[in-house]
Parts: C-alpha cells; sequence; structure tokens
C-alpha cells in the first residue's frame, strides 16, 4: 500500500467531508490530536462536514458531545447525521398512523417528531396493528434481541409499510480488538428474511452525499472533484465517497486494520484514493 499523510492531500482540496467514529472519535473518546487537525483545516480555508451514521442524536446534540470530549469548533451545522435525513424523510412522507420503531427511545424523540405516535416494538400488539404506518431501524439498544427482532420480523410479514433503516452501520469498534452488531446488520437480516428492500439512510447510499454536497454549496460554488471524503470504513465511508465521485481517503485508525487493509480492498475491490493512517499527520 502506497500511503500518504492526511495534511500534505487534504491542502489539494477546497473541502473535506469526514466520518465520525473511527476519525474525529473511537471507543475512548476524542483521538488526541484531533484538535490540532480541525484547527489546521480552518486555517487553510477548508470548508469541513461531518458525515455519521449515528442517528441517536441530532445536530446540536452531536455537537455538544463533541465539545464536552474536548473538541471546540465544530458548528453544529457542519454535522450532517443518517437520523436527520430518516426524520426529513418520515415528515414528508408518513402523515397519519402510529410510526413503530427498533431502538432507544431517546433516538426516537429525536426521529420522529413528525407529530405522530411512535411505539417500540416491545409495546406493539400484534393482533392489532392496523394504525402501524412505517417502521424504523434506529440503534443497536433499547430492545431485547431475543424477542423483538422475531417481532419485528412477524410485524412487517402482516403489513405492508413503508421501512426505513435510519443507521446503515453493519458493526462498530468496542475496544481495540472487538465490535458489537450495529444495526444495519439487523436490518439487512431482516431484509433477507423478508426478500424486502428497505430506505436506507447514512453512508453509502446516497443522500447523505447529496445532501452534504448540496449544503456546502450554500455558501460556496464546489465541484465534487474539489472535495476529499475521508473515512476508516471501506463499505461504508469509502464506497459511499466512490458512488459519488470523490476523492476517497482510508485512515486506518478505526474499522480498518494495516494489516488487513489491502486484503479487504483486494476482496471486496472498494478502491481509496488515498491511504492514511489517521486525519493527524
Amino acid at each position: 500500500m502506497n500511503f500518504v499523510t492526511f495534511y500534505s492531500t487534504v491542502k489539494k482540496y477546497r473541502a473535506v467531508f469526514m466520518d465520525s467514529y473511527g476519525v474525529l472519535k473511537n471507543y475512548q473518546g476524542l483521538i488526541e490530536g484531533v484538535q490540532d487537525t480541525i484547527n489546521f483545516i480552518r486555517d487553510e480555508g477548508i470548508a469541513l462536514r461531518v458525515l455519521t451514521n449515528d442517528a441517536s442524536k441530532s445536530q446540536a446534540q452531536q455537537a455538544e458531545v463533541f465539545e464536552e470530549m474536548g473538541l471546540k469548533g465544530l458548528k453544529e451545522e457542519e454535522i450532517i447525521t443518517s437520523g436527520m435525513l430518516a426524520r426529513q424523510f418520515l415528515e414528508l412522507k408518513i402523515t397519519e398512523g402510529k410510526i413503530a420503531y427498533l431502538g432507544t427511545e431517546n433516538s426516537a424523540d429525536y426521529i420522529l417528531e413528525s407529530g405522530l405516535e411512535h411505539v417500540a416494538v416491545s409495546d406493539i400488539d400484534l393482533n392489532d396493528v392496523s394504525e402501524i404506518s412505517a417502521f424504523v431501524f434506529m440503534d443497536d439498544e433499547g430492545f431485547d434481541w431475543n424477542e423483538d427482532i422475531d417481532k419485528t420480523v412477524n410485524l412487517l410479514r402482516r403489513t405492508n409499510i413503508p421501512v426505513v433503516v435510519a443507521n446503515s452501520d453493519k458493526y462498530y469498534p468496542v475496544s481495540m480488538d472487538d465490535v458489537s452488531v450495529a444495526t444495519g446488520s439487523v436490518a439487512d437480516l431482516v431484509e433477507d428474511i423478508l426478500t424486502q428492500n428497505f430506505i436506507h439512510f447514512g453512508k453509502p447510499d446516497s443522500q447523505m452525499f447529496m445532501y452534504a454536497f448540496e449544503d456546502l454549496n450554500e455558501s460556496g460554488d464546489y465541484e465534487k472533484n474539489e472535495i476529499l471524503m475521508v473515512g476508516d470504513t471501506l463499505g461504508t465511508d469509502i464506497m459511499g465517497g466512490n458512488k459519488f465521485g470523490l476523492k476517497t481517503m482510508l485512515v486506518l485508525s478505526g474499522n480498518t486494520r494495516a494489516q488487513k487493509a489491502q486484503l479487504q480492498i483486494n476482496s471486496t475491490g472498494i478502491i481509496p484514493d488515498f491511504i492514511g493512517e489517521s486525519i493527524l499527520i
């Protein structure tokens, strides 16, 4: 693999899109040195957007968490989440009935602020589902894995409703060596069981990149070839950036380990334009 440094690479672009987990922060918190990188980006006059598949918090809540971690100067409007896109879709498309969800009450309170009643799948009576008008996969906590996934399958077998996946991540690191199953994997499992296609928001799907691109162009005139996408995961960050026509940089500070990076690139066919250790150098 041919490694490059982030600083020397990003200077060639007018804007940078970054993943959050594995790039700015990890299981231990804010990655040491990230503040210097953000300061460098500001000093170079490079526009910044953080693209995250975390559907559990609003933009303001995300910015607040980064502030509490010690990252100063990240603006609320610079953070784009899969949750906000899912929320917009539901507000526009689902105008009556109840919205069922799999996830935490906190994420439901944010994403489902459409005025409609929302109900956790655990509280649904499968013999009375006539009022359920949509279903949302939110996050990997807040439900009983032994019962509520089965209940989700049976609910969706009995109804014909839109199903939204607010977080497409398949897994996330919880330590240096271990990962935890994320919502995207649960949704993929249910899709396979039911042979259905759900509505996915977040990377690698194009909605988040299009939103970020259009948002960026409200304050300037940017072309896709002037934007660098930086992420730690081939199947979401790099694939999404590649599909959208951006230059991509894989960093080895999160999901992709240095000793397996080339093997994963070869086996998936997802090829980043650049590879770097992190965004710190």
